[in-house]
């Protein structure tokens, strides 16, 4: 691997991982799925737009087209909607975790109901995943932990897992940037539409740090972090791209940590760490040279 994709990978695990702290402090003051649906209209406006500037077309093959749909419904719509919605009830650094199980969950689904063969070394990861998943799962329930947020965010990880397994092969065909725009406003249009079913209150005020929060949200990891992942997959390919998710769990807590003041206990800290090592153990046995 090579520098720049190194750099790449370590750029959109940060923008991931502090994704989950700025969108606990929107959903403080403002309804979840407007707040996530009208970021995903203004994100999409801006990747658009970079698009049409370098030349990119909506034409898309349909190949880009359900990659673009799938995408925009079980990620942007299913997975981050229920994630927004939970962190009006959990904490940032329970549903980064949470969210960081996906490699996990696309390893074992990859298993179970692709029939894929998994090396002894990807089991082992698996295992060591999932007993850290345990261990902070059963420290933060003896703690005290809303239940229906946690619903929410097994449901929406399963859906972001579900868009990984079916656009794993797929490709962008150099249209990357017009990808990432389109996807959001399928995200948004569907974010908008339950928005209202369900009568959110759209009657806000935000402060300052809400606001600023909310640009952030748009730019880095609306934008920039989505564009860097297709970049990056292009580049070096899925499996190899998805290994720098390990990182996840370290940044998604120590940023809620550190901008939020959220508790960090013992066991979490324990717990991130198995996660993080079965993660990169599942990826690293799903190379290649790797494969037994």
């Amino acid at each position: 691997m090579d520098i720049r994709s190194l750099l790449m990978g370590l750029a959109f695990a940060f923008a991931w991982s502090s994704a989950f702290t700025s969108a606990r402090i929107i959903v403080s003051e403002a309804p979840p799925l407007a707040a996530l649906s009208l970021r995903f209209l203004l994100s999409g406006v801006i990747a658009v737009s970079i698009a049409l500037a370098l030349g990119q077309t909506w034409r898309l093959t349909r190949a880009q087209w359900k990659a673009t749909i799938v995408f925009g419904i079980c990620q942007n719509a299913l997975y981050l909607g229920l994630f927004f919605s939970a962190m009006t009830r959990i904490e940032a650094s329970l549903a980064s975790i949470i969210a960081s199980t996906m490699p996990l969950l696309v390893a074992f689904a990859s298993w179970s109901i692709l029939g894929e063969r998994l090396s002894r070394m990807a089991v082992v990861g698996l295992a060591v995943g999932f007993s850290g998943t345990v261990l902070i799962m059963g420290s933060r329930f003896s703690g005290g932990i809303d239940p229906i947020g946690f619903v929410y965010c097994i449901i929406g990880v399963a859906g972001l897992a579900t868009a990984t397994l079916v656009m794993r092969n797929a490709s962008t065909g150099g249209n990357v940037m017009m990808i990432v725009g389109l996807q959001m406003f399928v995200g948004s249009a569907v974010l908008a539409v339950v928005s209202l079913l369900i009568g959110e209150n759209l009657e806000v005020s935000p402060s300052e740090s809400v606001m600023w929060a909310f640009a952030y949200t748009v730019i880095v990891p609306g934008v920039m972090a989505t564009f860097v992942w297709f970049k990056l997959v292009d580049r070096i390919g899925a499996t190899r791209a998805a290994t720098f998710h390990f990182l996840n769990p370290f940044l998604g807590v120590a940023v809620a940590w550190f901008f939020l003041g959220e508790t960090l206990g013992p066991l979490d800290i324990i717990g991130v760490i198995v996660i993080s090592v079965g993660i990169l153990t599942v990826q690293l046995a799903r190379q290649p040279e790797f494969k037994t």
